[in-house]
Order: C-alpha cells, then structure tokens, then sequence
C-alpha cells in the first residue's frame, strides 16, 4: 500500500491539549505549516472510546479533518508501565481525571507511584516504562496514516522538574539522569530534519511522518 504524501502546508492540529498542541507547533514550525488547533477553531472535542492509541489517534484526528476539510493531525500518547501491566498506557489522561473533569498530573502520578509501590517495585530495574506517541495523520475524505513513536526509561519518585507537562516529572528516559521535566523544550523534543535521531516519542514519531509523508 503505497503512503499518502500531504501535498499542503495547511493542517489543523486535532487537540485541546495546550502541552501537546505546544510540542507540535514547535515541531511543525520549522517546516513552514500553518497550523490552528481544534481547540482554537472551537471544534468539539471527540469522546477518545478506542482501545489502543491508534484509535484515539484516528477518531481525534478524522473529527477534525471533516469538520474543517483539511488534512489533521493528532496525537495519542501514554506512558506504559512494564510493573503495571501497560498502565496507565491508553487511559494515561483518564488517571489524572477529577470528578469535576479537571486534570490533575500530580495525583496521576501519585496513582502510578501507589501502585508501583504496591507491588514492591523500588528499583530502577523494576520501574521500566515507556513513552508513546502514535500520530495520526488524516484526510477529509477519511484517509489515515500512523506513525508510532517510543522511548524507553523508567519511573522515578518524587517527581523531578517543573517543565514539559503530564508526567513528565516521573519519566527518566533511558541513558539520562534527568526527567523529562528537567529538560528544556530542546533537548526534550527539539529534532529539526536532517537530525539522526530524536528523544522523545512525540519526536520520534514526528520524524517518521516528515521522512515518510513529507519527503517525495
């Protein structure tokens, strides 16, 4: 099956999440797209009933490429616990939901680390996790192409740093000895085309869409 090239600057980047909608722009931005997000265009938000990323990917991305008949691109993204057994994976913003429906990471957090504790694993060892991100890139006329990025670390406690957003302040990616929310925008997400590699999995994912969709 061959892969839909986007043939447009123009897309419309299908999240309400001001972190997310944040790391793409500053993706995207150097490869000269014009992007609103659907939550600045006011589209709804869809209800995320899928099962693994690539679904919600697909139901948030489809939803806004028919509602404003451009090409949309989202992100479903998770941190996947090995201790846990791959949670809080697909539910990794339901874990930080308040019966008011407001977000809290800081109690997600403290969810993952109650539970990690609850299973005696203490050491870094026993902590293994990843990040992942699946974007989904789709068409109006209901299109879609993936692309899955991953990085692997592990769970630390107490969280470590102010930056980047979710659970970032938990996650030690694999070969540092910061978090993800002790690093700068830069060395977190910061791949420009050209670069080798990428660190974080929103990057990385990333990098597959703009070698595979962007570069005829």
């Amino acid at each position: 099956m061959t892969l839909r090239k986007l043939d447009t600057r123009t897309i419309v980047v299908a999240s309400h999440n001001a972190g997310k909608i944040a790391e793409i722009a500053d993706l995207i931005g150097s490869l000269g797209f014009s992007a609103k997000s659907a939550a600045e265009l006011k589209f709804e938000e869809p209800d995320e009933t899928g099962t693994t990323f690539e679904e919600n990917a697909a139901i948030k991305a489809l939803a806004s490429a028919k509602a404003s008949g451009l090409p949309a691109l989202s992100d479903d993204s998770g941190l996947v616990v090995d201790a846990l057994d791959g949670a809080p994976g697909v539910y990794t913003a339901n874990w930080a939901e308040r019966e008011d429906g407001t977000r809290d990471f800081y109690m997600a957090m403290e969810k993952v680390e109650k539970a990690l504790a609850d299973r005696g694993a203490v050491t870094a060892e026993q902590r293994t996790a990843r990040f992942v991100s699946v974007l989904c890139l789709a068409w109006p006329d209901g299109h879609t192409e993936f692309f899955r990025g991953e990085v692997e670390g592990h769970v630390v406690w107490p969280p470590r740093g102010t930056k980047g957003f979710g659970y970032d302040p938990v996650f030690q990616p694999e070969g540092y000895d910061v978090t993800f929310g002790e690093m700068s925008s830069e060395e977190k997400h910061g791949w420009k085309p050209g670069e080798a590699k990428a660190l974080s999995h929103r990057a990385r994912a990333f990098k597959l869409f703009v070698e595979t969709c962007l570069e005829a």
